[in-house]
C-alpha cells in the first residue's frame, strides 16, 4: 500500500469576500445575452431599411397596388380614384 491515497479529495476553502465564479454557456464565444442584444438591432435596422425601401418604391403602381394598398387603415390612401385620361402621369 502507498502512504497517501490516491483519490483523496478535501474541499477547498471558499472565502464568502472572493468572486463568485459560475458557468457561462456561451456558442463560439457568443453569449445568449449578446445575441439577444445583436439580433434586436439587427431587426431595428431591418425594420427602418424594410420601411425606407417601401417608402422610395411607393411611387412605382405596382408596389401601390400589390402591397400599400392591402395595408389595412393605409390602403385607402393609395387608391387612386382619378380616371386615366385625366391622370397627367
Amino acid at each position: 500500500m502507498s502512504q497517501t491515497p490516491f483519490l483523496q479529495t478535501y474541499p477547498s476553502y471558499k472565502s464568502p469576500y472572493g468572486p463568485k465564479y459560475h458557468y457561462q454557456p456561451n456558442i463560439a464565444g457568443w453569449t445568449p445575452k449578446q445575441l439577444a442584444r445583436l439580433g434586436f438591432k439587427a431587426g431595428a435596422f431591418g425594420g427602418v431599411a424594410f420601411f425606407a425601401v417601401i417608402y422610395y418604391a411607393s411611387g412605382i403602381p405596382r408596389v401601390k397596388k400589390d402591397i400599400l394598398q392591402k395595408i389595412p387603415y393605409l390602403g385607402t390612401y393609395y387608391v387612386n380614384e382619378i380616371p386615366a385620361s385625366d391622370n397627367p402621369f
